[in-house]
């Protein structure tokens, strides 16, 4: 690489930085089989990042937590040119731009699908491993349990925003603690809404039956289209509880009600979810429906 010290941008990007940063985006993708950005850091691209870092090859952003945790940061180097330190080089002005942002607190690095190359960054620039993410997945055409019905539950999917409220509620209270969908608001709901994925019958709701104004919990399913080099992909997005409810068998029963939607669509070999390595009661859940590991994404913190 060049000489030239990383360019810091505070503040929205141009149209034709938007635009080649997504076209790097892909290219890595195409190369790597993985996406570099995850789904947040790539909608702040387009908007809601603190910080946007520029090598000659490379790019990467920095988004604050909500609630003033670690800041995150996401990066990518155009493939072709890998090898040369390009990757040490914006990772490092990442980390060290992260923590200058207002708020922040021990700035991470996600290195999605757990790939060497990003493994060896980490390991020049002395980052040990803070978080793991898995990615797991089973096949549609392996047999489901049947979803059978309960007389304390009724199951329903999205009938529009009047649902929204008690979605967030339960969303916040589920996910106090996570750095990522912890802290809603309507505009994130909004922005999946409106979102050419979402899809209102794939959004399952389970109200009391005692209280049938009152969401217990809610499951999110997601499709990922068809690519030249993929196929269509189906995705547990997101399964919340609320903590009032939790022992209930909530969770298995939305995540069952999802995956019986995503199987009748057709066209889907495969779902996926994503699950923090260290929560035994998820996995449980998961592995009990068939889902094994596929991959992994690495949050790294300097030493």
């Amino acid at each position: 690489m060049t000489d030239q010290s990383p360019r810091i941008v505070r503040g929205p990007l141009s149209e034709a930085d938007i635009t080649a940063v997504r076209e790097l985006c892909a290219r890595a993708e195409r190369v790597d089989g993985v996406a570099p950005l995850a789904e947040q850091a790539l909608l702040a691209v387009a908007g809601g990042a603190d910080r946007h870092v520029f090598t000659e090859h490379g790019y990467a952003n920095v988004v604050a937590a909500r609630d003033g945790g670690a800041a995150m940061v996401e990066a990518v180097v155009d493939p072709d040119h890998r090898g040369r330190g390009e990757g040490r080089a914006l990772v490092d002005a990442a980390l060290t731009a992260a923590a200058d942002v207002p708020g922040s607190q021990g700035p991470r690095v996600w290195a999605h699908g757990d790939l060497p190359a990003a493994a060896a960054v980490a390991a020049r620039l002395d980052l040990v491993r803070a978080r793991e993410l898995l990615q797991l997945r089973r096949p549609t055409a392996e047999p489901l349990p049947d979803l059978t019905e309960r007389d304390d539950v009724i199951l329903r999917t999205y009938a529009g925003p009047a649902d929204d409220a008690e979605i967030l509620r339960v969303n916040n209270d589920a996910f106090s603690w996570h750095p990522e969908q912890g802290g809603w608001t309507q505009a994130d709901v909004d922005e999946r809404t409106a979102s050419s994925w979402f899809d209102p019958a794939g959004l399952f709701l389970a109200f009391d039956a005692a209280a049938p104004e009152t969401l217990l919990g809610f499951h999110w399913t997601k499709v990922h289209p068809a690519q030249v080099d993929a196929p269509a992909l189906g995705e547990v997005y997101v399964v919340g509880v609320d903590s009032a409810a939790q022992g209930r068998g909530l969770g298995a029963l939305l995540t069952l009600a999802g995956l019986h939607h995503l199987a009748g669509l057709g066209g889907l070999d495969e779902v996926e979810l994503y699950v923090e390595g260290d929560n035994a009661a998820a996995l449980n859940t998961y592995t009990g429906l068939g889902f094994t590991r596929y991959t992994a994404d690495i949050a790294y913190r300097r030493a």
